[in-house]
């Protein structure tokens, strides 16, 4: 017996789901519950990592961090626009401006 080549994950949304009447299949519902959940998992743990390679790039830099570090920083402000447990039913206006990258203020 030899090991397996690679893992091959299940990513997508279950396509039995109908949005317009949810409580139609339970399972369904569930299995795309489960898959909202670990989008988010997926999308808090990004930001995590961004925010990891910010601090090392402040500590790096010491006082130019502002102009080496805007670029990571940008990600990072874009990687946690509208993530977290909290702000599913705020509306993306109130989630703040999004801002981009080349852009200097």
């Amino acid at each position: 017996m030899g090991r397996k080549k690679g893992v091959v994950f299940d990513e997508g949304a279950p396509d039995d789901f109908d949005p317009e009447n949810p409580y139609k299949d339970p399972v369904a519902m569930l299995e795309m519950r489960e898959h909202l959940v670990r989008e988010k998992w997926i999308d808090i743990e990004k930001a995590k990592i961004l925010r990891e390679k910010v601090k090392w790039c402040y500590r790096v830099e010491g006082v130019n961090h502002l102009q080496k570090c805007r670029h990571l920083v940008h990600q990072y402000l874009d990687a946690t626009r509208g993530v977290g447990w909290g702000k599913d039913q705020r509306p993306p206006s109130l989630h703040g401006p999004k801002v981009e990258a080349g852009v200097a203020e």
